[in-house]
């Protein structure tokens, strides 16, 4: 079975940072795209970012693009989302997705993704 398992949530301060985790089992998480999305109170979904299979591609929203990386630890079948100078406005769940998208495609689309984790609170506060 197919499971993701997101982790590494919290409270933090404005300016601080946080390491999300997404952890798979039942298959290799190499082999698929994986995206970060994000839901704010009363809001849509939002992409965040996204990481191609075999790591060719990467992606990042506006919102984020030089506060947070993504990467893949193979060997620990992870992916994770590290989070610089985190704003009020980053607060939300956020949720891995994985889908077997061809190979270097890396989307920030909610409907493309079957496989999805049940999300972790990230609250920026002070």
């Amino acid at each position: 079975q197919l499971q993701l398992v997101e982790s590494g949530g919290g409270l933090v301060q404005p300016g601080g940072s946080l390491r999300l985790s997404c952890a798979a089992s039942g298959f290799t998480l190499g082999d698929y795209t994986i995206a970060w999305f994000r839901q704010a109170p009363g809001k849509e979904h939002e992409g965040v970012s996204c990481i191609s299979s075999r790591n060719r591609f990467t992606y990042y929203s506006d919102s984020v693009k030089g506060r947070f990386t993504i990467s893949r630890d193979n060997a620990k079948n992870t992916v994770y989302l590290q989070m610089n100078s985190l704003k009020p406005e980053d607060t939300g769940i956020y949720y891995c997705a994985a889908e077997a998208l061809a190979l270097g495609i890396c989307l920030l689309k909610r409907p493309v993704y079957s496989y999805w984790g049940q999300g972790t609170q990230v609250t920026v506060s002070s």
